[in-house]
């Protein structure tokens, strides 16, 4: 189990992979009730700016956290995020993992810290879809 304690500035950790599919999209759509047409309409998104279907930024932010390893830390809750970026799509078919880096450590009291990862959301071709500060409450030692 891996503790506040134990990170450190500069550690790096590369999460294993997820693909994007069109029922990710239509489940996201009905459970948040964003049925934008850039989502959904196959019509409408082949004139939009990217010529086809992207997947909905917080479908992808949810995605990229159901990738972080946390059954091997010591978490005692989501903190937050900070500085969400979203800087290219994510298309039907792009699998998507991300590269965390220890940026910050902050102690709250004697049982518990929060550690915060600059996290860069990346498609299968190393571009990356989103940049974001992830912070994770963790139990000390």
């Amino acid at each position: 189990m891996k503790y506040f304690d134990d990170f450190k500035i500069g550690e790096k950790i590369v999460t294993k992979g997820r693909s994007i599919t069109e029922a990710d999209i239509v489940l996201f759509a009905a459970f948040s009730g964003d049925w934008h047409q850039l989502h959904t309409d196959i019509e409408f998104a082949k004139k939009g700016p990217f010529g086809e279907r992207i997947a909905h930024g917080f479908l992808v932010l949810a995605v990229s956290s159901g990738l972080m390893p946390l059954e091997g830390m010591a978490v005692l809750a989501f903190y937050g995020m900070d500085k969400v970026r979203f800087l290219g799509p994510t298309k039907i078919g792009d699998t998507i993992h991300v590269e965390m880096e220890v940026a910050e450590k902050q102690e709250k009291d004697e049982k518990s810290g929060v550690v915060s990862f600059m996290s860069h959301i990346k498609n299968q071709r190393e571009e990356d879809l989103a940049i974001l500060a992830m912070k994770v409450a963790l139990h000390r030692k």
